[in-house]
């Protein structure tokens, strides 16, 4: 293929082709534990978060709540991916080797959000949240109805197995926030006086993106490290669905997802979909009916 601005601009749709084809076909998970945030700017404040607004009888004139802030915010980091093709390949026409790669990049562009979202979770033990805290933490603290200040766990990491947890994904702030300031965007580098084509002979295309993952309401997440059983997963659902706001306030939270690594899949996909289990009686092993099954939606990621 000859070099001139025409060829070049026609190689650069195709190339964009391919990746918008592996940016579309990707299957991303993130937006089923993370609240996608749209960002206008480098960094979003949200020293609301603490705050669950509950209603109350309207009585003389409205009662105004204060909204403590908590200094929490997110500065959109920059990210990018970036494949050299050399001048050769293009003049030689065997560019089209390129062609999966490009589609390739899209595919990770889309997997992107995963990986931090999912990761961010994996670390939730030592990563603080609004309130100082870890997001797993044994002590956050709620005023209870007196005003006393308490401690209370959404963790138990008393175990030495791999991490897994249970949410609350029906609230309209998810227990993860993804904030998203620029979408993936597929440049190239390929004019003649460019660096990289004067200096090394090379085309350069690249995906940049600005984006940036946070914690949520650490009320909505539980997360353990001890064997995946039963018993161990309903004590998850009960600290969530118990669990209480300042003053006392019952926050009417509902455990609606049970987040695994690969390694777990084959114990949560049992927990969740056997219609028995069984049941030492003596020294005798019977069969009950399993109250897990449906109680749950399972997702699996392999960022864990």
């Amino acid at each position: 293929m000859l070099i001139t601005p025409t060829n070049l601009k026609t190689l650069f749709i195709g190339f964009k082709t391919n990746f918008q084809s592996g940016l579309n076909t990707a299957q991303s998970l993130y937006q089923q534990l993370a609240t996608v945030v749209p960002s206008s700017t480098g960094t979003e404040e949200y020293g609301w978060l603490g705050q669950m607004p509950g209603m109350r009888e309207w009585l003389g004139e409205r009662v105004v709540h204060g909204i403590e802030s908590h200094g929490y915010s997110l500065k959109n980091k920059s990210f990018e991916s970036t494949i050299a093709v050399p001048k050769t390949a293009i003049e030689d026409d065997t560019f089209g080797t390129y062609t999966p790669l490009m589609a390739e990049m899209g595919r990770a562009a889309a997997a992107h959000p995963d990986e931090l979202t999912f990761g961010l979770l994996k670390d939730g033990a030592t990563v603080q949240c609004y309130d100082k805290k870890p997001f797993f933490s044994a002590d956050h603290p709620v005023k209870d109805a007196k005003g006393k200040v308490t401690a209370v766990s959404n963790a138990d990491l008393g175990g030495n197995g791999p991490m897994w947890f249970v949410l609350d994904t029906s609230r309209a702030l998810k227990p993860l926030i993804f904030q998203n300031r620029k979408n993936p965007n597929f440049v190239a580098m390929t004019a003649e006086t460019d660096p990289n084509v004067f200096t090394k002979s090379e085309f350069v295309y690249g995906v940049d993106s600005r984006c940036n993952v946070g914690f949520g309401f650490w009320q909505v997440a539980y997360a353990s490290n001890k064997p995946l059983t039963a018993d161990n997963v309903w004590a998850a659902i009960n600290a969530i669905e118990t669990c209480k706001g300042d003053g006392g306030r019952p926050l009417g939270l509902r455990a609606t997802t049970l987040v695994v690594p690969t390694a777990l899949q084959r114990d949560a996909n049992k927990l969740l979909t056997a219609e028995l289990v069984p049941v030492q009686v003596g020294a005798e092993v019977t069969t009950e009916s399993n109250d897990l099954k449906g109680r749950l939606q399972p997702l699996v990621s392999p960022w864990l």
